[in-house]
């Protein structure tokens, strides 16, 4: 099926492929039949190659050489450089002897370092004209036989653009791939070829090696006989084009060496584990191995990939109307998931956590500590079994700790790595990389830990390692449970007794977890402190489920007619109870049973049905216990008779987006009289309308406008949803459950 518009005139004047392999007769076929270009052009050394090509239709011409054919090219002409990756920089050259700058040239070699470095050296400049590229799609078949016009479907097409000059260039190369079904991602150069090298190349090797050295044994009849299913899998790779992966081992050198040392270091301390009888070894690895690989799958199942990648964007399309009935068991706490992971590996002895939220966010904070050598099984339907190390085993990574999207993750490690004996680097996506961390590098830096940051005083955090921290009494300007816990985590490791007092309540998690874990932490009001220098005991860690996320079904059924929903086994910790106040108070009809304390934390079935909502001016002494709640409550006052105001809650303005003018914006767009404030907000209720609005990235913005559907008068689409996993990986499944009318698009940016 065509993913070109009707009607549209190609975008490509002439399409010139150098070298008709898989990749080159594939892109294209797969152009010929999107109509992509006026006139498709091979050129291949090999008469017997273009023939073949012709008569399948795969090329409109055949040309034996470039010169041939250059005087034609222009603006608008694209040349597709397929050729073994050692030939290249000779196709290059005949590009700058023959080309005018104003063709477009790209390549399809699976290394970009030697390409690039060989255009530059030719040209005496990398030019304008050549986006290096590299789709990752590929068989054991090869040569112009193997076409298929579905190859490049749903794979990733690498570029690695070079300066600003070239936009125009980059653009038609981008749409090029986009159009035949890739996947188009941009990084560096550096950056590409020593990812390639790690999960292309290497395991290429590896299998070469392999097949190789059982080939050699005697009577191998019988060892490729008897081959299981993973065997045949894994050396399937070895089947490939052996010139490609000549010139690709010979031209990605540097960085392939690098990954195969390690690789190579790693193999012989197993061997010397097996050889011994190392059971906690053999354990260690085995373990580690197994689930960070089911975490990493988890994440390409939800398209959440790491690093600078443009990944598909997905929008909620939410159709007016809905019912907002029925029982909802909403994901497990992100606040206690996350500690359970960071504490359970600072304690002594088998932690077992059930109930844990297998979000991003949480699974980047359990990913952080397997990087720094702790074991930890699972999660497998919520079970987590953490080996902890105590709060002086953690190793230090092989590489920066990766965030994603996770603002507590970041700046609750950051208080405990300060006191670290080892150098640390905490990263993160996009949305992250631009969330303010001054807030906990302060405190920290006045207890003698050593931080960096970005010049604006954003990721990445450099932390270095083998500081003594001194206690310190922290008098927080900030209401924040981040803040605050950061800096009682770096106590663990300073000397003397460590406060923190705050302006406002806020979750208090972290005290009441840590006192699970056997460590003294005493509350007197506003002010927790701890003695540093103690020890922390495994425990059994039941996460009840997570009241920011029960909001949003909280929410659904206050501001639907003739509604009933029921969320069982809800924490409501009475520093999080702030959205059950304030739905009280604005009319919401809502109730507690079955209440009960779970590990130290209280727990209780909420039940709530509509009732006809009014404005209200929000108390200010609500607003710390309901700060993460608040988009979804600002769907609620959008519902409501009258005018709902809230005041002194800067906080939201430093949450994953500007929480406070992203609602106002979207409000406004849908048709609601909403001014955004300094510290809060003013919101006139009204009629809901329809409309385009956007999450900026941010998860709860993206559930809250989707809940907003079940009162809308039109279909609202909500922009950029992909975050929504990092809190309720099934929140599309929930809601619909319950009656919202809810569907996912996906496209590519």
């Amino acid at each position: 099926m065509s993913n070109k518009p009707e009607n549209s005139a190609p975008m490509i004047n002439r399409l010139v492929i150098i070298g008709l392999g898989l990749i080159g007769s594939s892109l294209a076929v797969a152009a010929k039949e999107q109509g992509l270009a006026k006139t498709v052009i091979g050129i291949s050394r090999r008469t017997s190659t273009l023939e073949l090509a012709l008569e399948s239709g795969i090329i409109d011409r055949a040309c034996q050489s470039l010169e041939s054919v250059a005087s034609e090219l222009d603006k608008g002409d694209l040349v597709v450089i397929g050729v073994p990756t050692l030939t290249v920089p000779s196709v290059i050259a005949d590009c700058h002897q023959h080309l005018k700058d104003k063709v477009t040239i790209t390549d399809v070699a699976s290394v970009k370092g030697s390409i690039v470095k060989a255009a530059a050296d030719i040209y005496g400049k990398l030019p304008n004209q050549f986006v290096p590229g590299h789709p990752i799609a590929g068989s054991e078949k090869s040569g112009v036989e193997a076409a298929d016009s579905q190859l490049f479907k749903d794979h990733r097409v690498i570029l690695t653009p070079h300066g600003a000059d070239h936009c125009e260039h980059l653009r038609l190369v981008s749409t090029l791939w986009s159009n035949v079904g890739a996947i188009v991602s941009t990084m560096s150069v550096e950056e590409h070829d020593a990812i390639l090298a790690a999960t292309s190349h290497l395991p290429h090797f590896l299998a070469y090696s392999l097949v190789d050295t059982l080939a050699s044994v005697g009577d191998n009849r019988e060892i490729f006989r008897y081959a299981a299913g993973g065997f045949r899998d894994f050396t399937r790779i070895a089947a490939s084009d052996p010139v490609m992966w000549r010139d690709i081992a010979l031209a990605n050198r540097e960085s392939i060496l690098s990954i195969l040392d390690q690789v190579m270091d790693n193999f012989k301390t197993l061997r010397g584990a097996i050889d011994q009888g190392d059971e906690d070894y053999l354990m260690d690895v085995f373990t580690r191995a197994r689930d960070a690989r089911n975490h990493f799958g988890k994440l390409l199942e939800n398209k959440a990939l790491q690093g600078p990648m443009t990944e598909k964007k997905i929008n909620y399309r939410v159709s007016p109307g809905g019912d907002a009935s029925g029982s909802v068991r909403v994901p497990g706490d992100k606040s206690m998931s996350h500690r359970s992971i960071m504490l359970g590996s600072l304690a002594i002895g088998m932690t077992e956590v059930t109930g844990f939220l297998e979000g991003e966010d949480s699974l980047a904070t359990l990913q952080a500590f397997r990087d720094m050598g702790v074991i930890i099984e699972g999660p497998e339907q919520g079970r987590v079994v953490i080996h902890g190390v105590g709060l002086h085993g953690l190793k230090a990574p092989a590489k920066p700790l990766y965030m994603g999207n996770s603002g507590t993750s970041i700046r609750l490690l950051s208080g405990l790595l300060a006191g670290q004996a080892f150098d640390t680097e905490l990263t993160g996506d996009i949305s992250l990389s631009g969330r303010p961390m001054g807030r906990v590098a302060d405190p920290l830096r006045s207890m003698g830990a050593v931080i960096g940051t970005s010049p604006n005083g954003t990721p990445p955090l450099k932390i270095t390692g083998g500081q003594r921290l001194s206690s310190i009494e922290y008098l927080m300007p900030v209401a924040s449970a981040q803040v605050k816990s950061c800096v009682l985590l770096a106590g663990l490791y300073a000397d003397g007794t460590t406060s923190v007092t705050e302006p406002a309540p806020t979750r208090d998690h972290t005290e009441r977890m840590l006192r699970g874990f056997g460590y003294t932490v005493n509350v007197d009001q506003s002010t927790a402190n701890l003695t540093g220098g103690g020890a922390l005991s495994a425990t059994r860690i039941d996460v009840p489920a997570d009241i920011s996320s029960a909001a949003f079904f909280m929410v659904a059924a206050a501001i639907t007619p003739d509604s009933d929903i029921i969320l069982p086994h809800v924490g409501i910790n009475p520093t999080r109870i702030g959205v059950i106040n304030i739905l009280r108070q604005m009319g919401a009809q809502l109730s507690l049973s079955n209440e009960r304390e779970v590990g130290g934390e209280p727990v209780a079935d909420i039940r709530i049905q509509y009732g006809e909502l009014k404005g209200i001016e929000i108390p200010v002494d609500q607003v710390p216990l309901a700060i993460d709640e608040f988009p979804v409550l600002f769907i609620a006052a959008a519902c409501a008779e009258g005018t709902t105001i809230l005041t002194g809650a800067e906080e939201l303005r430093v949450k994953e987006s500007d929480r406070i003018q992203s609602m106002a914006d979207g409000l406004v767009t849908l048709g609601i009289d909403a001014q955004a404030t300094a510290d809060g907000i003013v919101i006139v209720g009204g009629e809901l309308g329809g409309g385009r609005v956007l999450s900026h990235h941010d998860h709860r913005i993206a559930m809250a406008f989707a809940i907003a559907g079940l009162r809308a008068k039109g279909e609202i689409t909500v922009e950029g949803c992909n975050n929504v996993a990092t809190s309720f990986p099934d929140f599309i499944n929930s809601a619909a459950a319950i009656g919202l009318k809810i569907q996912v698009e996906t496209h590519h940016d």
